[in-house]
């Protein structure tokens, strides 16, 4: 992956956790002070309680450090294995605007 403006991480602890206040709540706000990060959606398994993310950072050097450092940490805390996949945004900017993308208004 070249040095992109725009990368969105896919984040996903393997754990059973159903989504309450308790699994949001304290990481909400340690999350408003990660550096490059642009956006965070919450993601909960359907069927499974999994918890996970949808991130958008500025950069991949940011998208790395959060992965290997807050999120990380989080998984340790949950004693859970976690699964990241890192996703070049601006190489998809054009098909996404042509979808209309939320995330490319």
């Amino acid at each position: 992956m070249s040095n992109p403006s725009r990368v969105y991480l896919y984040a996903e602890f393997q754990n059973s956790a159903p989504f309450t206040e308790e699994v949001w709540k304290e990481a909400n706000v340690l999350m408003k002070d990660v550096p490059g990060l642009l956006t965070k959606t919450w993601l909960s398994g359907v069927g499974n309680h999994s918890v996970g993310g949808f991130y958008t950072f500025d950069s991949l050097d940011n998208a790395h450090a959060y992965a290997r450092g807050l999120l990380s940490d989080f998984a340790k805390a949950a004693d859970a294995s976690l699964t990241v996949k890192l996703f070049d945004g601006d190489v998809v900017a054009t098909a996404s605007r042509g979808m209309q993308s939320p995330f490319y208004a």
